[in-house]
């Protein structure tokens, strides 16, 4: 062994000792440019087999430890570590040649000595629950940050915590692994901690044991987590089931995140980098002070006049303590507004911020959010920017990011939240999509009531904060395709009003019966489910490690699967990224040239 390998595999002193345990004629050393002298160890020759009266070669006695091979040059040495002539003869009378070396009895000796090393040292990656914390800190430092793995881990990963939901299944038990070799605390949320539960996942993580669809028991498995990676479904395709893990555990985990990210914001004073500026708070009927309720057509007058049905609206704090914005518009082109001019706290500008986020309850409409932007003291030269919002029956948060907003003119150049000074909330009946009420009776798309909560600017973010693997529908049955989707989606769009920073990974279908290992294919990342083609779930659990830290899959919803041939003139896939290495940075060109928000 060399004395570069010795080196590289005794970052700590405890693993020093059992390499020390290697006999010294392992060593070896070499100094140039001299005449180099070997010393072989002594091993016992083979017995003389032959008859007859030839003399036997008399044994040498076994030296309690073998003889260091050492390269000695006189030049190179000082007058203390020359060798003394006595020494020198001792060297002399017990070096052998090669022809009486024993290979056999070399290479036993030296593979024992090599297994009983190497079984220490893969007995450290084998740490115990129950390891105290100073001990865990010195583990980490010898098998992550100077051991073996060190080539695999990421820079800031020692101080990131992960949660894996579905850390069972087939995507999410190569997601913990290669978190772990990557040097990230991870965290694993299952239902119950049975042996099998425990077979599965490496001891050093960290258990917790909790159901998405109870809020309650999520505090715990988010606290101390930086992001969440999302593998779990659902196993049946009852309706409650689907609801409840791809639907419903989605907003709930969303949730805690966001509650455990304020509680933090709350203890460091605001000064959080997660923490959101609040721009408004409907909390009491003096909040509703400077809002103004107007109306108004898209067309002139005479023609308006021809089809006016009357419209009215009003914005009023109820005795149960809400804000609604309420009304109907049975005018044609006509529409209904709430307005109100920005009044930020001191020093700040929404140039700092990422977008909006709503909380608001309501019957299901769809309104538009109007953005004026321009100098605040002449209002004659500000310009409008526009985007639309989908509300559902009760509370939701709705997120509308800065860069969905578009020009009410074509020729005005694109938002600059900074220079932004009024909202506005538009409702219009016109692109309205048809709701049932609670009675199954649909209603009148004319007719809305907005109750609002809170409005909030988002901080902008570099990294995604919650990755979530979806489906493309493909592989699934098709008589449970429809249902299996529409949570799915549900989830996904719960996810994209939340407000965090999000990855939406939608894999083809999974290779089960003929599992193949990642980066030994291309892979296709598209948008608008057009892909056809499996993908491993290793490569999907490649994806999920490289997006954590990539600031080009923040709030990307995409498609992957293998890379396959199209027929000519229907080539559908964006980009074909290539894996030849562990290193290359494959994500980044491929999320570059997808749109957000999709």
């Amino acid at each position: 062994m060399s004395a570069a390998t010795a080196t590289a595999l005794s970052p700590s002193t405890s693993l020093r000792n059992s390499l020390n345990s290697y006999p010294n004629w392992m060593k070896w050393q070499s100094s140039p440019c001299q005449s180099t002298t070997f010393f072989i160890p002594r091993a016992a020759a083979s017995p003389d087999t032959g008859k007859g009266n030839k003399k036997r070669k008399p044994k040498a006695k076994k030296p309690s430890s073998p003889t260091p091979v050492t390269t000695t040059t006189t030049e190179s040495m000082s007058e203390e570590e020359q060798p003394q002539p006595q020494q020198q003869q001792q060297q002399q009378q017990v070096s052998l040649s090669l022809d009486d070396v024993n290979p056999v009895g070399l290479g036993r000796k030296s593979r024992q000595i090599f297994d009983d090393v190497w079984r220490k040292f893969s007995g450290l990656g084998q740490i115990s629950r129950t390891t105290r914390a100073d001990d865990m800190e010195a583990l980490d430092a010898l098998l992550i940050r100077e051991g073996p793995m060190c080539e695999f881990a990421i820079p800031g990963a020692q101080n990131t915590t992960v949660l894996v939901v579905g850390a069972t299944s087939r995507i999410g038990r190569i997601v913990v692994r290669k978190l772990m070799l990557r040097g990230y605390t991870v965290k694993a949320l299952v239902r119950k901690a049975d042996q099998e539960v425990l077979d599965m996942l490496p001891r050093s993580v960290e258990i917790v044991i909790g159901d998405v669809g109870d809020p309650s028991s999520l505090q715990a498995a988010v606290e101390g987590c930086n992001k969440i990676i999302y593998c779990a479904t659902a196993r049946s395709t009852i309706t409650g089931d689907l609801y409840r893990v791809d639907h419903q555990g989605v907003s709930n985990l969303t949730k805690a995140l966001q509650d455990y990210n304020n509680k933090l914001a709350q203890l460091r004073a605001g000064k959080s980098s997660k923490s959101k500026l609040l721009i408004t708070k409907f909390k009491s009927e003096d909040s509703l002070h400077g809002w103004e309720v107007r109306q108004g057509t898209y067309f002139q007058d005479v023609i308006a006049s021809k089809y006016d049905g009357g419209m009215d609206a009003k914005f009023e704090y109820t005795e149960t303590g809400q804000a609604v914005f309420s009304g109907y518009v049975f005018t044609r082109g006509g529409y209904v507004e709430l307005s109100k001019k920005l009044s930020l706290p001191l020093g700040s500008t929404l140039d700092r911020y990422e977008g909006l986020v709503l909380s608001v309850g309501g019957n299901g409409r769809s309104y538009v959010v109007i953005l004026e932007a321009g100098p605040s003291a002449d209002t004659t030269q500000s310009k409008l920017y526009f985007a639309r919002i989908n509300t559902k029956i009760g509370f939701c948060r709705v997120r509308v990011p800065f860069s969905s907003f578009r020009p009410v003119k074509p020729d005005d150049p694109p938002l600059d939240p900074f220079l932004v000074h009024t909202l506005t909330i538009r409702f219009e009946p016109r692109r309205q999509r048809p709701v049932e009420g609670s009675a199954g009776m649909k209603q009148d798309p004319r007719s809305f009531k907005l109750i609002l909560e809170y409005i909030k600017a988002l901080p902008t973010g570099q990294e995604t904060d919650f990755i979530l693997v979806s489906c493309t529908g493909l592989g699934v049955e098709p008589n449970r395709r429809e249902q299996v989707l529409k949570a799915k989606r549900a989830g996904e769009d719960s996810l994209r009003r939340s407000g965090l920073g999000y990855t939406i990974i939608r894999p083809g279908p999974l290779m089960v019966m003929l599992e193949e290992p990642g980066g030994q294919r291309a892979l296709i990342f598209d948008q608008g489910n057009r892909i056809s083609q499996g993908i491993s779930c290793a490569d999907v659990a490649d994806i999920c490690v490289k997006a954590l830290h990539d600031t080009t899959a923040r709030n990307k919803s995409f498609d992957v699967c293998h890379e396959y041939v199209a027929e000519q003139g229907r080539e559908l896939y964006e980009l074909v990224a290539h894996l030849p290495d562990k290193a290359n940075n494959y994500l980044t060109p491929a999320l570059s040239v997808l749109e957000k928000n999709t």
